[in-house]
């Protein structure tokens, strides 16, 4: 029980993993095809002593697509992140209908890989400040993305 429990704690079976898409960078981008998408900073933080190798990233969020590694520095296809470590990572994502983001906080998926298993979760990122003249809302994060990428994109630097 107490090897199981060390184990656990350590971040070997199972990742103690802070995840937080960092807001202040994000900017509209429209290709030539009118397909309007962001780069998005996504910082891994490991809380535990364990190393953990990320193998990938997904999420099933209608109006978001979240597009596949493109396998360069910012952008590996697998993250390791040693033992109480850091790793900040680009990732893609698409925009295909901004009304059609849902309001309610949805999850990303990660699949991962320790030194002992293999396996998969969910996380649920922290809600976005939306401040406007009635104050400042929590707003689930996806919902604040694609309203802050479509307003860029309609704001007249198009």
């Amino acid at each position: 029980m107490c090897v199981a429990a060390g184990l656990w704690w350590s971040g070997s079976i199972t990742p103690r993993i802070r995840w937080e898409i960092d807001s202040f960078f994000l900017s509209a981008q429209v290709d030539d095809n009118g397909v309007l998408s962001t780069s998005a900073w996504v910082e891994l933080e490991n809380q535990a002593f364990s190393p953990f190798t990320v193998t990938d990233i997904s999420m099933a969020i209608p109006g978001l697509r979240l597009l596949p590694s493109e396998r360069t520095e910012d952008d590996p296809a697998e993250i390791t992140v040693r033992g109480d470590g850091t790793r900040t990572v680009t990732r893609r994502i698409v925009i295909t209908d901004c009304a059609a983001v849902p309001h309610e906080p949805q999850p990303i998926r990660f699949s991962y890989r320790t030194w002992l298993v293999s396996g998969s979760s969910e996380v649920m990122l922290d809600p976005w400040q939306m401040t406007g003249s009635g104050g400042s809302v929590p707003v689930a994060w996806q919902r604040a993305l694609a309203n802050v990428v479509c307003d860029k994109a309609v704001s007249g630097e198009f």
